[in-house]
């Protein structure tokens, strides 16, 4: 019985290609006790693969964590199966504003300790006892009180292209990273201030309000569904639209365009861009922001040395590369120091945490 992919993503996206037809892309999550992941996992994998599903999803006993595309014309075949999963029933399932049929191209079903890394250990709090959930128009709403604190629960690189209004945008590569900083910050504000989170679709939101309630804050609140259904409300409802730019996503698309801002600049130049790219060179693959300009000036590298490494021979990339394993700048999302703007901006960063003090 098949439980892996027989296809390479080039093969995979010509078989889309070919096909012609519309993906839908999807995300959902769901906390519940699942007790045999192994077994739910091979469920999950051999009842989706046969749907053409396609994505990357998490399974822990804690629950599960799914971002993926499906046809569209199988999406009732989908949900029908997601309902015949007791905890699964009628599971709110964020489909994207901007589809692209080459989201995903392989299924990766994996078990994991957690379907989100958060560092916490969850037998220390009361997972359940979670913040208020608000919609669309009760976030809007509170976001305008000066009563309340707004907090992007995501990483830097996320908020950087696209954030509500007046939030709080942690400089922080990882969601683990933020949730003492934000307590710390905070901490004056436990009692007299409405905390008011959000993320992309809420689930990093959904463990964050039970952890800030344990620690004391006494009004939580949460965006419910995130960004991806914040937008969809606003749209059907006529409401005000407070995102500003584009909402980072974790698949080829990379974002999707919420507002007409433009909010982050090119990392190299400095002038106004919010879209992201990875070097050109394989051994680098970083992650950053690059303008067209620079674009075409580097090659779509993040330095001169890669673009000179770039340019040699494949084979001759592939000798240099090995042995040398993967670099650890493909994880600094647009950190690393031969960025000339972000290390700019870092030095402002720190002179002004200096001038505080």
């Amino acid at each position: 019985m098949q439980l892996y992919n027989n296809l390479s993503a080039k093969e995979r996206a010509e078989l889309i290609e070919q096909a012609g037809k519309e993906r839908l892309t999807i995300s959902f999550y769901k906390y519940a006790k699942i007790n045999n992941t192994e077994i739910f996992r091979n469920h999950l994998f051999i009842a989706w693969d046969a749907l053409d599903v396609l994505g990357r999803i998490y399974v822990a006993t804690e629950g599960i964590n799914a971002q993926l595309s499906v046809p569209a014309e199988n999406f009732n075949a989908f949900k029908a199966h997601l309902d015949t999963i007791s905890f699964l029933e009628n599971v709110r399932l964020n489909i994207a504003i901007e589809h692209d049929n080459f989201a995903f191209l392989k299924l990766k079903v994996k078990v994991r300790k957690k379907i989100v890394a958060d560092g916490l250990n969850d037998q220390s709090f009361d997972v359940t006892n979670k913040g208020v959930h608000v919609n669309a128009e009760k976030f809007n709403e509170l976001i305008e009180d000066p009563n309340t604190v707004l907090v992007d629960m995501r990483n830097h690189y996320e908020s950087e292209i696209g954030h509500f209004k007046n939030a709080i945008t942690p400089d922080v590569d990882t969601f683990r990273e933020s949730l003492d900083l934000i307590e710390e910050d905070l901490r004056a504000h436990k009692e007299d201030k409405k905390l008011v989170m959000y993320c992309t679709g809420g689930i990093r939101c959904e463990k964050a309000s039970a952890y800030y309630k344990h620690k004391g804050f006494k009004n939580v609140f949460q965006l419910e569904g995130g960004i991806i259904n914040y937008v969809r409300q606003i749209e059907a409802q006529g409401l005000e639209n407070k995102f500003l730019g584009k909402n980072f996503v974790f698949d080829q698309r990379r974002s999707e365009r919420i507002s007409d801002d433009v909010i982050a600049h090119c990392h190299q130049c400095g002038e106004p861009a919010d879209l992201h790219t990875n070097c050109a060179n394989e051994a680098c693959h970083l992650l950053f922001i690059q303008c067209d300009s620079c674009k075409e000036k580097m090659e779509n590298c993040c330095s001169t040395n890669c673009m000179e490494i770039n340019r040699l021979p494949h084979e001759e990339q592939k000798a240099l590369r090995k042995g040398q394993g993967n670099s650890n700048d493909i994880f600094k999302k647009g950190r690393a120091d031969h960025l000339p703007y972000k290390k700019d901006l870092r030095n402002i960063f720190e002179t002004l945490k200096t001038d505080k003090v």
